[in-house]
């Protein structure tokens, strides 16, 4: 799983699965993420920017993989019925940061 990041749609409420989110994927994979670091001391802000190419993944050995892996990591998603829904998975290819990000 190097290189990637999975995302997990879970049982929040929705009022269906075709979420925006994964539509605008399927029409254009190229995504970008930003992480950052707030603090109210300005001079420890940061960021980081990911770029890459995203995919829905509906089933699969890599589904079923990376749901194991994030109810390992995420406790909350251990009592969650995650298996009928989308994982998005973002192959990562360029990181760019700015700031403190000790």
């Amino acid at each position: 799983m190097d290189g990637r990041i999975y995302i997990a749609i879970d049982e929040k409420p929705k009022r269906s699965l075709r979420l925006k989110r994964l539509r605008n994927i399927e029409a254009n994979p190229e995504v970008a993420i930003v992480f950052d670091r707030y603090d109210e001391d300005w001079t420890r802000l940061g960021w980081v920017l990911v770029r890459g190419t995203a995919a829905v993944l509906g089933y699969g050995p890599e589904h079923a993989r990376t749901l194991a892996a994030l109810r390992e990591k995420y406790p909350q998603y251990r009592a969650m019925a995650l298996e009928e829904r989308p994982v998005i998975r973002i192959t990562v290819e360029r990181v760019s940061s700015w700031g403190d990000l000790s």
